[in-house]
């Protein structure tokens, strides 16, 4: 199971910003966040986290071949 928590670093040590009881020895994986891709709004970081995958999947110019399709 893949879990997002919210953490910030002080003095060192990484702080959870939201409770969660995890099991003594769970791996888990940080991601450092550069100040600029910090948002307020969850959401509005995964929209923009998101937005590069997305735009590889639907602006491609294989699915030219079904606009050429429906024009017919």
């Amino acid at each position: 199971m893949l879990k997002t928590l919210w953490a910030t670093v002080r003095q060192g040590k990484i702080e959870l910003l939201e409770s969660d009881e995890l099991p003594e020895g769970t791996k888990v994986l940080v991601t450092i966040l550069s100040d600029n891709e910090i948002f307020d709004n969850e959401a509005e970081f995964w929209l923009e986290a998101s937005k590069k995958s997305l735009d590889i999947v639907w602006d491609n110019n294989e699915d030219n071949v079904y606009v050429e399709l429906l024009q017919e």
